[in-house]
Parts: C-alpha cells; sequence; structure tokens
C-alpha cells in the first residue's frame, strides 16, 4: 500500500460495522504484535525453542494458504478490474495512467521475460538477481504500506498532516527500508531460496555505516512531527494510525529477528493488515452498490466472490502452478543432467514475480489519484 489522501466520505452510503472501528481495526493492523513477544516468550521457556519453532512454522505454513497466499492473489482482482476504462479510457488521471501501464503492462512482460531467459539458459545467477531484487523491495512496500494505513486511519479520524509533516514521517519510514536492507554488511554470500542457490551481492563499503547515520537522524524530526502536532491540535491519533505505522517499520522490519518466533508471523501480520484494508475498499464499495440507483448482487456474495476468487488464485501462484510447470517444464529443460538451477526453478521464478508484480501494482492502486480510495473513509463510528 502507498500513500492515500483520500477524499471527504460520501453522505448516503451504508456504513460498516461497529467493531471495524474499534478493536478488530487495531488488531488486524499491526495491534496484535506487542502483545505476541510475551506470549513468543512464555512459549519458549514452556516448551523449549526448538519444538516450539517447529509448532510455529508449520502453523504459518497452513495458515499462508488462507492469509499470506490471497494478499498477494487479491491484488490482481483489485488492479486489472476495469482494465479498458483505466488502460484507455477517464477513470484515471494521464499520470495515473501511465502508472497504471508501466505496473500493469511493462513491469509483469519484463519481469516473464527476466524469469523465462533464466530458466532457459539454466541460470542460478540470473534467477539469484531476481530473488534480490524481491528482498530488495520488500522493504519498501512493508513501509509503503505502514505509511499508507497511516494516513488514511489518521484521516478517519480527522486528523491530518501537512506536506513538511508527511515528508518527515515518510522519509523515517524509507531510511528505516534502507537500515534494514543495508545492516549488517553483506559481503556476498550463498543463499538459497525455493531451491535456487546463489551468490548475494556485496554492499558497498561504508553502506551500513550511512544507512544508519541517516535512520537516527529521522526520528527527531519523526518526534517533532508528534510533539508540535499535540501542541498545535491538542491530540494525536495516538493509539491505531501509530501502532500501524510503528510496527510496519520497527517490529516487521529493522528488528524482524529479534524473536525467533515472531520471524514466522511476520508475514501474515503484514498480509492481514494488506486483508483489512482490501474489506473496507471493496466492502464499502459493495455495500453503496447494492442499493439505489444499481441494485447489485449483495456485499456479501461479493466479498465472499472475491475471498474464493482470491484463495484459488493464491494456490495456484504458489502451489499447483509451480507443481505443474517444474514437473512439465522445469525437468525438460534440464534434460535429464544434474540441474544447475536447482529442483524447483519453475517456483522460484513464479515466487519472485508475483511478489515484485505484487509491490508495482500497489503501488498504484492504493494511490489517492485512484478514485476508488473514497471508499476508505467511510465509516460510522469515531475509532480509537
Amino acid at each position: 500500500m502507498t500513500t492515500v489522501t483520500t477524499a471527504p466520505p460520501f453522505a448516503d452510503a451504508p456504513r460498516p460495522r461497529a467493531w471495524a472501528s474499534g478493536l478488530g481495526e487495531f488488531a488486524a493492523v499491526g495491534g496484535l504484535t506487542p502483545f505476541l513477544y510475551p506470549l513468543s516468550w512464555i512459549l519458549r521457556k514452556a516448551f523449549d525453542l526448538e519444538p516450539t519453532e517447529y509448532i510455529i512454522s508449520f502453523a504459518m505454513f497452513a495458515a499462508a494458504f488462507v492469509i499470506n497466499d490471497p494478499h498477494f492473489a487479491v491484488t490482481y482482482f483489485l488492479f486489472y478490474k476495469n482494465i479498458r476504462a483505466r488502460a484507455f479510457g477517464n477513470e484515471f488521471s494521464a499520470t495515473q495512467k501511465i502508472r497504471y501501464w508501466l505496473a500493469g503492462f511493462v513491469a509483469p512482460v519484463g519481469l516473464i521475460a527476466w524469469g523465462i531467459s533464466a530458466l532457459v539458459l539454466r541460470s542460478a545467477y540470473s534467477m539469484g538477481l531476481m530473488i534480490q531484487l524481491m528482498f530488495f523491495l520488500v522493504g519498501w512496500h512493508y513501509v509503503k504500506q505502514g505509511f499508507g494505513v497511516f494516513s488514511v486511519l489518521s484521516a478517519r479520524r480527522g486528523v491530518r498532516f501537512d506536506k513538511a509533516e508527511r515528508w518527515a514521517i515518510l522519509g523515517h519510514c524509507y531510511a528505516g527500508w534502507m537500515y534494514a536492507w543495508a545492516t549488517p554488511r553483506d559481503i556476498g554470500h550463498t543463499s538459497s531460496e525455493k531451491g535456487i542457490w546463489y551468490v548475494t551481492l556485496p554492499h558497498p563499503r561504508g553502506l551500513d555505516q550511512v544507512a544508519t547515520v541517516l535512520f537516527l537522524a529521522t526520528i527527531p524530526p519523526l518526534v517533532w512531527v508528534f510533539v508540535s502536532k499535540w501542541k498545535r491540535d491538542g491530540r494525536l491519533p495516538i493509539l491505531t494510525p501509530l501502532t500501524a505505522l510503528l510496527c510496519s517499520v520497527w517490529p516487521w522490519l529493522i528488528f524482524s529477528n529479534a524473536d525467533p518466533l515472531l520471524l514466522y508471523m511476520i508475514p501474515a501480520l503484514h498480509s492481514i493488515q494488506y486483508l483489512y484494508f482490501v474489506w473496507l475498499l471493496e466492502g464499502n464499495k459493495a455495500r453503496e452498490r447494492e442499493g439505489p440507483p444499481h441494485f447489485e448482487r449483495s456485499a456479501t456474495s461479493r466479498l465472499l466472490g472475491l475471498a474464493v476468487s482470491a484463495l484459488a488464485l493464491g494456490w495456484f501462484f504458489f502451489h499447483i502452478g509451480p507443481e505443474i510447470f517444474d514437473t512439465l517444464i522445469g525437468s525438460r529443460l534440464a534434460k535429464g543432467e544434474l540441474d544447475p538451477i536447482g529442483p524447483t526453478p519453475c517456483f522460484a521464478a513464479l515466487f519472485a514475480f508475483v511478489n515484485i508484480h505484487h509491490y508495482c501494482m500497489d503501488a498504484v492502486i492504493w494511490r489517492r489519484e485512484n478514485p476508488e480510495t473514497r471508499y476508505l473513509q467511510v465509516q460510522r463510528n469515531r475509532p480509537a
């Protein structure tokens, strides 16, 4: 999710259930995270790390079928709906239309060509570069989503930030991303992802120190923004928006390795945060359109259809599809020889493709230039 500044809520649309403005929203956007640290400590003390880590990793693997995988898949339904109006019509402005073409057509064609060439050439090096690009961009994706969630939730509470304040907050997010990626310094090491063995690109000397200094330098402006906001307006979006922002930057990214059990849960927490906003966007839109003058099918059936579709597409992306491709294509390309690119190269290529393309599409869907983001502001009660 990227930066969003939405229009004022429309007056006549049906409202979401009240729980979404309170404890449920807090938990969905990251509020569970602080409570998972003591829970992890209790589990490790009671059952030791190794058996507990095995159980948690297995549970998160199973949860990915209904949380992580659909969170990737649903992006395709959000992005490519109304494709003709968005790509050729008047639904998007000229600038947003360029973004839509780049994310929706240029990026996937380039990524597909990259993956196919790596498969045909049996190049673990080329595939490794694609995987490293995925890992580099995932931090950008996390902090942009955190900032977008913070912006929307603050606006829903009547708290807005001027341009300088927004850049101070966003600067901290970006610096946190670079700090997490650059430290500790990587001098180049052998790594494996989805069966692909590759050597990482070494970081330039001094990059970790520069990233550390820049990150620390963004903390005082961040504190200044909130202190000055409190002095000027007398209140802050303290609880839910700040929790969403800080969890996305600090425990989910910078200190993701701080707890051995929470490390397995972070992708699910990030995905729940994302799916909650999909529910807000699509749910509010569906509730508006089930009444006059549209009289379309019920919001429940629309949301259920979207959920089932996302589950099915996620299953294909990360389970059925890779198995089919690696069985029918990967083995043939290897020609019966020892495969230098590993046993599941198609899985690695598809995994990297879906992740990177997801980041690109998100940078378009959740911008304020998308007129549908107005649905994110609809609410019944003032949340906490």
